[in-house]
This record gives C-alpha cells, structure tokens and sequence, in this order.
C-alpha cells in the first residue's frame, strides 16, 4: 500500500442534517376524531380499520452502510443533472455537480467533462481528490470544477454538495452585481445567507481565482452570485444543493420579470420587512426545508428517467 493511500474509516455513517423541526409545525398530523364511512368505496369495517392506519411521516434517511449512503448520494446527484436538462439549465460542457464522499471525506463525486446532463446516471460519476486526481473512473473532469468545488470543499466542512451551471436567468441576473431582494416568499429563503462575487476573472483555472470564490462565499453562506457568470450553490444534502440552486434561479427570473414591469427597476419594488424576511427564513430556507422541497422534483424525475439511478 503506498503512503498516500486513506485508510478506510472506521466510523458509522450518520445523518447528514438534523431533524430540527417538529413535523407539527409544516404538516398535519393527527387523525380526526370524526368518524365516516364512503359509501360505495368500503364497509364499516373497512372504514373504522382506516381510522386506525398511522400517519406516515416523511422523515431524513438513514444508512446501514457508507455503499449504501453513497449509492443514495450518487442517485440523488443524478437526479439532479436529469432536472437540469430538464429545466434546460445546462450550456454545453458548462455546469458541474458534486458531493463529497461519505467514507472518504477529502474526496468528492463529480460529473465527467462534456456528458450531456440528460444523460448522466449514478454509475457515470467520477471520483477525485483534491489534488485534481482521479481515484475512480475512466473519464475526465472539468477542470473548472475541480478548481471551484475543490476549493469550497476543502474550505467548508459543513458544505458536502456544490452545485453550478450557467443557467440564463442566474447569469443574466448576475450582470446586476448585487443580492436577490425579498421580494417574495419564496426569495426569502435566501435572505442574508449569500453573498456576490463582483470580480469576474475569466474562466476558473486557476487556485487563486477558487480561493477568491470561497473567500465571497463566505463560512455560512449557502449560495454565491459569480457577476458576469452565474449562481453557486450548497447544502449538507445533495436534495438541499440541488434545491437551492433551482430556487435561485426562479428568484432570479422572478426578480429580473418584476424590475422589467416597473420604470424605476428594482426601486419601485415592494420590499417585505427584515425581520419578517428573517423570519420566513427561519422556516423555509435551513437545510431541513431544503432537503424536503426536493423530495417532490426527484419523485418526478425518477419516474419519468429512472435509468438515471443506474
């Protein structure tokens, strides 16, 4: 074995975000007390034993083994590339995914250079390290990724997917060089947890230029608005990245279309309270609420695409 090989770890997988919520606060959960019978569709029997069925509660994962939190992360990873053809948010060999290994930490999944997003199944990823080395897989990698997640990778522990493509309404957005603006529900999500990166510095060669990217991001923020180039975005899940990233992306067309209305642009704009807004954030925009607005999106994609979980 040679001195740079890992040692495999010793360590029990574990869940990636905590269930900080009651279900009680975003969901209803308990049976009436009201007592029916639908006619034509079940018995009396049948209707008191349906009283009696437990509400099911969607709840995070949980894993027996790192093969099988990996396998998980590499499907979810997948999925997400589907949607993102889906939405039409891919443009040529630009746009990368990743997440980091749940074994081997210092080491992260990613797509190979110039595969279609719509046709990417888990069995295509590729892992590296962060030297820029292939560990598993045949197929090259974008070096712009590898010089933008391997440094947010390396610089923020708690960051364990990246996402970024070159989106149209993101990069157009982008142009602006300033924070989406809670100007709706759904954009305070994003209130106070990300940030811009105003120097654009050509394609992403480069370490210093990554560093640069991390330093904008920040150490809690979750998302990053590269100006002249497009949006970035993580989770401590890869539904939550992925999820980040497309609602960031509705936020950006929603802003540009409501400046577009208004004469004076973004000053004309209704803009909801900070502290309303921080207190949106609080149930819509964790990692919690971000892990299950994706739930839906995969539900769909992996019926309509299921050989992407190959």
């Amino acid at each position: 074995m040679s001195a740079e090989a890992t040692t495999p770890s010793t360590e029990q997988p574990k869940v990636p975000i905590e269930q900080n919520r009651s279900p009680e606060r975003y969901a209803i959960i308990l049976r009436s007390k009201r007592q029916i019978v639908l006619t034509g569709s079940e018995t009396e029997e049948e209707a008191r034993e349906a009283e009696k069925q437990p509400v099911h509660i969607q709840g995070l994962p949980k894993f027996m083994s790192f093969h099988e939190q990996r396998t998980h992360m590499k499907q979810k990873l997948a999925a997400g590339f589907r949607l993102m053809a889906l939405y039409r948010y891919d443009e040529g060999v630009a746009g990368h995914m990743t997440f980091r290994d749940p074994e081997y930490p210092d080491l992260f999944w990613v797509n190979s250079l110039a595969q279609y997003f719509g046709h990417i199944k888990a069995s295509d990823l590729v892992l590296v390290d962060h030297q820029g080395k292939i560990v598993r897989g045949n197929t090259v990698v974008n070096k712009a990724a590898f010089m933008i997640h391997g440094a947010i990778h390396g610089a923020r522990d708690d960051v364990i997917c990246a996402v970024h493509t070159h989106s149209i309404y993101g990069r157009t957005f982008s142009t602006f060089g300033r924070e989406l603006l809670p100007i709706s529900q759904d954009a305070c999500a994003f209130h106070g947890a990300h940030s811009v990166y105003p120097d654009f510095g050509g394609v992403v060669y480069t370490p210093e230029e990554g560093q640069n990217l991390v330093k904008a991001l920040g150490p809690t923020n979750k998302a990053l608005i590269l100006q002249n180039h497009g949006l970035l975005t993580t989770g401590k899940t890869v539904d939550e990245a992925i999820w980040w990233f497309l609602a960031m992306e509705r936020c950006c067309e929603s802003q540009i279309l409501a400046e577009s209305a208004h004469p004076n642009g973004y000053k004309d704009l209704k803009i909801i309270d900070d502290q309303v807004a921080r207190g949106v954030y609080q149930n819509i925009g964790d990692a919690q609420a971000g892990y299950m607005q994706f739930q839906p999106l995969y539900q769909m994609i992996t019926k309509m695409q299921p050989d992407c979980l190959e």
